[in-house]
Parts: structure tokens; sequence; C-alpha cells
């Protein structure tokens, strides 16, 4: 296992320590396939293998956020997302496994394939899963299962300040595999961009391996939890407080950063697929020999095809950062006998 950030910042890793979730450094491939414009080679960044359990791109954020919450004395965690959130999922699997306590609390959202695994899984470990959303006292639902509870509040998508710090360390990791010879150096690179921590993280850490990459942020969710400003606040925050702890990391990082913001290809809702995206889910299983899916990855997948086979493309090393898990679920989605600690409410995700 490598850390690349503090390999290169002694100082910074000694006062902003983490736990050891990922296996580092993910794995890059190199796949070449036929477009309707030619042959095209794609550069993979494997986040979808960070865990032998369960990987993808919230380990990262988490290996930070746990190692705060264990300082300061906490015993259960806490965090927020839609009933089938990937983030919600792997805070409760990494919360199981530390010996914490978890609590979800889960809105409901479009249907989508991968929900009544994700249901399972939290069934078989025991998360503790809270309705939120419309009709719930928001509020009066936070006092009753977080108070006196000795609980640690992970935001969305782990996207705090501190859970980017991980994926700064992720733009240095592959600029040593660049240095390594292992892919040349990419002139753009594709990721999802949700709840932001992932992207704002990996632009401040090629920024500060200074790589020459723009980096393709592809919206997925609703503008009111991603945007440009509030991206560019990230990132100045994360700067920051990385700046605090060590000195030598520069106070204008975020302003050397290289970001094309994709609005254009949402398909009309978070969770919501259309004809493009099912398309660009299926090339990436038949070309790429990638597992993806509708709501994230699947949608950056189709701004990296669209941008291959448009008039523009003149050879770029364009590279598709994977942050969706591949590693197989140890269960079925089949409806349970009981609901136990699944909420009437989501059992309807089984129909």
């Amino acid at each position: 296992m490598t850390d690349s950030l503090a390999a290169r910042y002694p100082l910074l890793a000694d006062r902003l320590q983490k736990q050891a979730f990922a296996d580092l450094p993910t794995p890059v491939s190199t796949v070449r396939f036929d477009t309707s414009k030619g042959a095209r080679s794609v550069l993979i960044k494997h986040d979808d293998v960070s865990n032998p359990h369960y990987g993808g791109n919230k380990i990262r954020k988490l290996e930070y956020i746990f190692h705060r919450a264990d300082e300061h004395g906490a015993r259960r965690i806490a965090t927020f997302g839609a009933v089938g959130s990937n983030h919600a999922l792997a805070t409760a699997i990494f919360a199981t496994a530390s010996g914490f306590e978890c609590t979800c609390f889960l809105a409901h959202q479009k249907r989508t394939p991968n929900i009544p695994k994700t249901l399972n899984m939290h069934r078989r470990i025991g998360t503790e899963i809270v309705r939120i959303g419309h009709g719930i006292d928001r509020l009066a639902t936070l006092r009753r299962y977080l108070h006196g509870r000795r609980s640690w509040v992970v935001p969305l998508g782990g996207s705090s300040w501190l859970g980017t710090v991980g994926f700064v360390n992720a733009g240095l990791e592959l600029a040593n595999q660049v240095a390594a010879g292992d892919i040349p150096v990419p002139d753009r690179i594709y990721i999802a961009n949700g709840t932001m921590g992932s992207s704002a993280g990996l632009a401040l850490g090629l920024a500060l391996a200074e790589l020459p990459t723009e980096l393709h942020a592809v919206r997925v969710v609703d503008s009111s939890f991603a945007n440009p400003r509030s991206f560019a606040r990230l990132m100045r925050k994360t700067t920051l407080m990385m700046n605090r702890l060590d000195p030598s990391i520069p106070d204008d990082l975020s302003d050397r950063t290289r970001l094309c913001w994709r609005n254009d290809f949402f398909a009309e809702g978070y969770a919501v697929s259309d004809p493009n995206t099912d398309a660009a889910v299926a090339r990436a299983r038949d070309d790429l020999g990638l597992s993806l899916e509708t709501t994230y990855t699947g949608k950056a997948m189709t701004a990296l095809l669209h941008d291959l086979e448009s008039q523009e493309y003149s050879g770029e090393n364009c590279l598709f950062w994977n942050t969706c898990n591949s590693r197989p679920l140890p269960v079925t989605g089949e409806r349970p006998a009981s609901a136990d600690n699944i909420p009437d409410d989501f059992m309807s995700y089984f129909d």
C-alpha cells in the first residue's frame, strides 16, 4: 500500500492522519476499441477495486473522515443519501467493520436495479435506516437519532474538506503512475460529479502534481447540490485547511486547477437514465470490459464517448475514472422474508 500525499508532504500526513481502508494505488489500464470515427484508446483508473470487499471512490474519503471520528471519541457514524446510495452503503460497511454503529438517513429516489441488493446489504450488516424526505420533520428526526449517541455526522457523499483530501491524494497517485511510465499524461480526465468531493479533490491533486490535465466533471445530481460556485468554495476550503496544516501546500492551489464543468449529460434528473446513458453503459460493458451503472458512471462515460466521436477530437489522451464499486455484494436482490431494519416504506423497492 502506498500513500502519495504522505510521501510528498510528510508534515501534512503527520497532522492529518487516516485509516487504511483502500488498496493503493488503484490500477490503471488502457483499452483500445472501434468507434464510428475510427479506433480510439481510453485510459482507465480502476477505483472500482479500491478495497477487496467494497470498492469505489468513497473509500478514499472515508479513510480521513473515520480517523477524525475515532480521534473525537465517536461511537456512531451517521450519514445521508438516497435509498440506493453507494456512499451510504460504503459508510455503513466500513463503519461496521471499524467497530462503529451506523445510522443512515435515506430518502426515496427513482427505482434503479441496485436498490434491492443495497437494502439487503444494509439489512445484513444491521444499519439503522431512518427515512427522511417529503413529509418528515427533518430537525426532529435528526434530534431523535443523533442526540446523546456520540455520533459523528458525515455529509452527503463524504464531501467535506476532509473527505476531499482523499482525492487530492488520488491526483498525486495518478501523477506517480504517469512518472513510473504506467500511462501517458492524460490530456483529459472524465469523472462523475455528484457531491463534488471526488472531483474537487482530484482537480486540486492534479494541480499540486503540476499535471497539465483538464478535468471534465460530469454533473449527475441537481444543480442545487453541484454547481461551479459551490465547487470553487469546496476547493478553496480544502486548500485553506491543508495550507494551515502544512504551509508548503500552495495557498493559491485552487486557482491553478484546470476544470471543464459538464452539465449536458444529466439526463433530466438524479438516477434518471436516457437512451444515451443506457447505450454508454452497454458500450462500456461490451468494448471496455467495465460494469457501470446509469446514475453516476454511466453519465460520465456518455460524456467521454460523445467527445471521442466528436469532430473536435484530435487525438487527446482521455482517462475515465471509474468510481463505481465492482466488488460483488454477498447478498441477492430478492425480497427478504422479514423487513427487520428496512423501513416499511422502502420494502416497495423489492416489488
